[in-house]
C-alpha cells in the first residue's frame, strides 16, 4: 500500500509535465508517460507480461483528460479548425479503435524501431523545412488524407501516444501555421485516447491475472495520479503556445522530436 501512495505521488508530478508539454505542442504526452509508467508499474507489483500493455493504455486514457482540457483552451483562442478537422478526424477513429487489438499482434519492438527513425526524420524537416511554413499548399484528397491519418490512429494507439509528433509535421508541411496545427493536433490527440482507451478496456476485458485497480488494460491508480496535475497544468502550455515565437516554438517541437527518437532506438 505504502508503494501504491508513493506512485500516485510520483504520477502527480510526472502529470504536471506531461500537462504542459500536451498544451505547448499539442501531444498527449504518452513519449513521457509511458516509459515512466513501464518503470513504475513493476514496483506496484505488475507482473512483468502485463506492463507494457498497461503503461500503453493507462497513458492512453489520460491523454483523454489533458488533451480534452489543451483541446478547449485551443479552440478557445481559435487554434483549431473545424474544416480541416472534419476531414482529419475520422481516419484517426478507425485507426486508434483497432489499435488495442492490433497491439496483441504486431510486435511492439520493431514499430517502436520504425517510428523512431520517422520521428527524427520528422524532426529535420520541423528544423530544416523541405516547404516551409505558410508557403501556398494545400491538404491531399481525402482519400489519401484518410489513409495517411489511419496509420497515424493505429501507431498512436499501439505505441501509446497521441499522435501529434506525426500529425504536426505533416500539417506544417502542408502549409499550416505552427500554433493551428499545434491546436489541430490537440483534437487528433483527443480523438486517438478516446477511441484507444475504448479499443484497450475491450481488449482486455476477459482477461485473467490482471491486477486489481484495473478496467480493461487501464490501471486506475497511476491514471488518477497523472489525471489530477495534467488536466490542471495543460492550459498554462496552451498559453506559452500563444506567446512564444513560432520559430522558437517549431526549434524545441523539432528538438523535442529529436530527443524521443534517439531514446527510442536506444532503449
Amino acid at each position: 500500500m505504502e508503494n501504491l501512495f508513493v506512485i500516485i505521488g510520483i504520477c502527480m508530478i510526472l502529470g504536471a509535465f506531461v500537462g504542459f508539454i500536451a498544451g505547448l505542442l499539442g501531444i498527449g504526452g504518452g513519449l513521457i508517460v509511458v516509459p515512466a509508467l513501464m518503470y513504475l508499474l513493476p514496483k506496484a507489483g505488475i507482473q512483468p507480461q502485463f506492463v507494457p500493455i498497461i503503461a500503453i493504455a493507462t497513458s492512453l486514457a489520460n491523454m483523454v483528460l489533458t488533451t480534452f482540457s489543451a483541446a478547449t483552451a485551443h479552440y478557445r483562442r481559435r487554434n483549431i479548425s473545424l474544416d480541416v478537422a472534419k476531414v482529419l478526424v475520422p481516419g484517426i477513429l478507425i485507426g486508434a479503435l483497432f489499435s488495442g487489438t492490433i497491439a496483441s499482434y504486431i510486435p511492439a519492438d520493431h514499430m517502436k524501431k520504425i517510428f523512431a527513425v520517422f520521428v527524427i526524420l520528422m524532426a529535420i524537416n520541423m528544423a530544416r523545412p523541405i516547404k516551409a511554413e505558410g508557403a501556398e499548399g494545400a491538404l491531399p484528397s481525402k482519400a489519401v488524407l484518410l489513409g495517411l491519418t489511419i496509420v497515424i490512429g493505429i501507431v498512436s494507439g499501439v505505441l501509446g501516444i497521441g499522435g501529434g509528433v506525426m500529425v504536426i509535421p505533416m500539417l506544417c508541411y502542408f502549409g499550416l501555421q505552427m500554433q493551428k496545427a499545434v491546436g489541430l493536433s490537440s483534437l487528433v490527440s483527443l480523438c486517438v485516447a478516446l477511441a484507444g482507451s475504448v479499443g484497450y478496456i475491450i481488449a482486455g476485458w476477459d482477461v485473467t491475472g490482471l491486477p486489481s485497480g484495473t478496467i480493461g488494460y487501464i490501471y486506475i491508480p497511476a491514471l488518477l495520479g497523472i489525471a489530477v496535475t495534467s488536466t490542471i497544468v495543460a492550459p498554462l502550455g496552451v498559453k506559452a503556445a500563444m506567446t512564444w515565437p513560432t520559430k522558437k516554438l517549431k526549434l524545441f517541437f523539432a528538438i523535442f522530436l529529436a530527443l524521443v527518437g534517439l531514446e527510442l532506438i536506444i532503449s
